[in-house]
């Protein structure tokens, strides 16, 4: 084999084993300023809270890792789940953070957002930290951010006046399924979205 073609396969090979560079905070903070600039501007031109919710969704299905977010904040649990069990919990679960980040907005009224530097928390993992200005209240909000690949960056985590909305969420289920397994947690969860009778 010629010297040349030996070379170009080492080459090859040495590329092929490297590691693809790791996604950096920077693109993570770009990320998410691009994503909530989405938000601040369905909110500025949403009539009303209904027409917020219903706009906003499409956007946070698609910056924010709703499997993630469930997964973690049932916890340990999940595993018990049946993949009909997970995949409605999540539904359940998706619709809920969605609904309850609306109702945070009234419509017209826009939010004051002070980014600080994006921080490395581990690999493909970052958190970027930020003030908010909102209705004359100050809030400091931090939000977690994991490369998911091929998908791109996405927010698993929202941590508001240092209390993870993750473990927030996890206190209830745990509660929740330790008396009654994962149909206590999904019944929950879907009666929390369903409409008022």
């Amino acid at each position: 084999m010629k010297p040349i073609v030996i070379t170009l396969l080492f080459a090859s090979a040495a590329l092929l084993a490297s590691p693809a560079p790791a996604a950096s905070p920077a693109e993570a903070e770009s990320f998410l300023k691009k994503s909530v600039g989405e938000v601040v501007g369905i909110a500025k031109n949403a009539p009303d809270s209904a027409t917020l919710a219903a706009k906003l969704r499409p956007v946070l299905l698609r910056c924010i890792s709703f499997d993630a977010m469930t997964r973690r904040a049932v916890g340990p649990g999940w595993r018990l789940f049946t993949d009909n069990q997970q995949s409605e919990a999540t539904g359940f679960f998706t619709t809920l953070i969605i609904r309850t980040y609306s109702g945070n907005f009234t419509p017209g009224e826009l939010p004051e957002i002070t980014y600080k530097a994006a921080v490395s928390t581990g690999p493909g993992r970052v958190e970027v930290p930020t003030t908010t200005l909102y209705k004359g209240s100050k809030y400091d909000v931090t939000y977690r951010l994991e490369d998911q690949g091929a998908k791109g960056w996405s927010i698993t985590d929202v941590v508001i006046e240092g209390v993870s909305m993750i473990a927030n969420y996890r206190t209830q289920f745990d509660a929740q399924f330790k008396s009654g397994g994962a149909n206590a947690v999904v019944a929950a969860l879907k009666k929390s979205v369903s409409p008022p009778r």
